[in-house]
């Protein structure tokens, strides 16, 4: 007992914990409008977007968290400014973006003299992070949270449908660029713990996870979370044992818990399975009062329900 105990008795691991379980919850919140939006390979471009951001911001003495958030929401920006006034498809104009900006901030980091780690930078360093970091993380965590529940039924319905949110009056260009801040300010959260590379995981699997075990978005945004946050304790554990890479094993984790809800999930589980009928997706009421009849949720998601 005192062996499985003994993780406990350091005070790095606590605080690995503890700064994961906010990263975790954050990010698992925020999945589950990635994922009802197809918006998942938004987030792996503005997470690699950040680079440049980040070496310039360390060349000219500025917060490395101010420089992501700007790069990761230029990244962003110019993706939906390309599609608007392009003929190119949006998910073609994210894979130039995000790899070009990835590349001039590969250039940069090798030209420019720093004590800054590559490797932190795309993995993280959850076990290393100083207490100001820990601070840093809780309250910017903590606030995007917020911003995401209270404005939780106008985004839902930004993601569903944007069609219905313009015609009740919803100013859908402001919510399109909320959520794109709100996706960059978590991936700023996310890196220092993560990484450029693992945040990506946390921003998409936990919504897969809960899309597969549920038909209800507010028990998917419960499930989501309950997932993120088992997944970084389990896996910030085990890594003391296994002295293993942390952000990888909570990653790790999490991948095991999609295979297994793709597998066994009572209802779209590719072994359980009990019909061949689409899975739906039922949504809590809309702004407006009234309530949205269920949409299949595979034609609103990057996750298929089967």
């Amino acid at each position: 007992m005192e062996k499985l105990l003994e993780p406990f008795q350091y005070p790095f691991m606590v605080q690995a914990m503890i700064v994961g379980v906010a990263v975790g919850a954050v990010c698992a919140v925020l999945s589950c409008y990635l994922v009802l939006k197809g918006w998942s390979l938004m987030g792996d471009a503005i997470s690699h977007a950040v680079l440049p951001g980040i070496v310039i911001a360390y060349a000219f003495g500025i917060p490395l968290s101010v420089g992501a958030f700007t790069s990761g929401l230029f990244c962003a920006v110019a993706t939906g400014y390309i599609k608007a006034n392009s003929r190119v498809k949006e998910d073609t104009v994210m894979g130039v973006v995000f790899t070009g900006l990835f590349a001039f901030g590969l250039v940069l980091f090798t030209k420019i003299k720093s004590d800054l780690h590559l490797d932190h930078i795309l993995f993280g360093n959850i076990l290393g992070l100083a207490r100001g970091d820990l601070r840093d993380t809780l309250i910017v965590g903590g606030l995007t949270l917020a911003i995401i529940l209270v404005l939780r039924r106008d985004l839902l319905l930004f993601c569903f449908d944007p069609g219905h949110a313009r015609t009740i009056g919803l100013r859908t260009d402001l919510l399109y660029y909320l959520l794109l801040s709100l996706l960059a300010l978590t991936i700023v959260v996310s890196l220092k713990a993560v990484g450029i590379i693992l945040v990506i995981a946390m921003l998409v699997t936990p919504g897969c996870i809960a899309n597969l075990l549920t038909d209800r978005f507010n028990r998917m945004l419960w499930i989501a979370t309950a997932s993120a946050v088992f997944s970084t304790l389990f896996g910030v554990y085990v890594s003391f044992f296994f002295d293993a890479a942390s952000g990888a094993c909570i990653v790790l984790t999490q991948t095991a818990l999609f295979l297994a809800a793709l597998l066994f999930a009572p209802k779209q589980g590719l072994l359980l399975r009990r019909s061949g009928t689409p899975a739906v997706l039922e949504l809590p009421a809309l702004p407006d009062g009234n309530r949205m009849g269920a949409q299949p949720a595979a034609k609103k998601s990057s996750c298929p329900n089967g």
